[in-house]
């Protein structure tokens, strides 16, 4: 089925890249179909709109050993485009089945269109203060970063259809003797709809405190900037925003003492409503700010916190 294709091994990135996958249909008058090692979400697939499904199993678990099944399969179905969830994973497999492919690969795309017979996408560049524009020639790859796109919604009754694939995953030269996962504290911030932020203008740990109860009122997690959580050790890492730490794309973020260096604004500039709370009004994060309040944090935030308490 010569198309649109896409693979993440986590389904609800999948449905978010099934939302530019049916914008790429209507462009390029192309089916949409979807890899998937979650056989428990095919269905999903085939209601927001994909025409076929493969569900690829293997006795290996490791979603990256699913590389050679799904070029295989992708090579069969003569792919046009590929959509890949932009996950470490996600990331790994493309470019393995990219190179398989000889097809050329676009990494962290923001925006993804079909012109001129080409695959043109944009993606930030130097830590967000440029934006670099590519075309690639069919077939093309592209992984897209997380909630970069809504989760296509269900349709009714799909009329796709579902095939599963028995892959031959094992790889005898690589054993996992043991696993240790990530102990997080909290909700993960980067799926946060609200989100207060705190910076080097905070004082002292102790005044964390201030950051709680505002984001007690408002319903938020707690984020800061990377001096807070790597030279300070406030806050864990995985509380880190910025470009090498978390990007959140909450509905509300609110930055306290924060001078908004582009290495952290790269993080936040997707917010939906962004607040900016520090003493100097030159601070560059009110430029990227929907609203901004220039004044001593300490005073500012408790007065914030109280008005929004009633």
């Amino acid at each position: 089925m010569p198309g649109i294709w896409i693979y993440s091994e986590d389904s609800a990135v999948a449905r978010q890249l099934l939302t530019a996958g049916l914008e790429l249909k209507t462009s390029m008058n192309q089916a949409v179909g979807v890899l998937t090692p979650n056989s428990e979400d095919a269905q999903s697939f085939v209601a927001a709109g994909a025409d076929k499904v493969y569900v690829v199993r293997g006795s290996n678990p490791w979603p990256e050993s699913y590389a050679g099944a799904v070029a295989d399969i992708l090579g069969r179905e003569e792919a046009a485009v590929v959509l890949a969830g932009g996950t470490l994973r996600g990331k790994d497999l493309a470019a393995k089945v990219a190179a398989a492919m000889q097809a050329g690969l676009v990494t962290d795309a923001a925006t993804i269109t079909y012109a001129n017979g080409n695959i043109e996408t944009s993606r930030l560049i130097y830590g967000g203060l440029a934006v670099c524009t590519e075309a690639v020639a069919l077939p093309a790859f592209v992984t897209i970063p997380p909630r970069t796109f809504a989760e296509a919604p269900a349709q009714g009754n799909g009329a796709g259809e579902v095939v599963t694939v028995e892959a031959a995953n094992e790889d005898e030269r690589i054993s996992v003797t043991n696993v240790c996962p990530i102990v997080r504290q909290g909700t993960d911030i980067a799926g946060a709809s609200r989100v207060v932020c705190v910076g080097r203008g905070l004082n002292k740990q102790e005044d964390l405190s201030l950051a709680a109860a505002l984001a007690a009122a408002v319903g938020a997690e707690i984020g800061c900037t990377r001096g807070i959580s790597e030279d300070y050790h406030w806050l864990p890492n995985d509380r880190y925003i910025g470009i090498s730490g978390q990007k959140v794309k909450p509905e509300l973020y609110i930055g306290m003492g924060i001078s908004g260096q582009v290495q952290h604004v790269v993080g936040v500039r997707d917010a939906k409503v962004i607040v900016a709370i520090d003493t100097n009004e030159k601070s560059l994060l009110f430029e990227a700010a929907d609203y901004g309040i220039v004044g001593d944090l300490y005073e500012v935030v408790p007065l914030l916190t109280k008005a929004l308490q009633k």
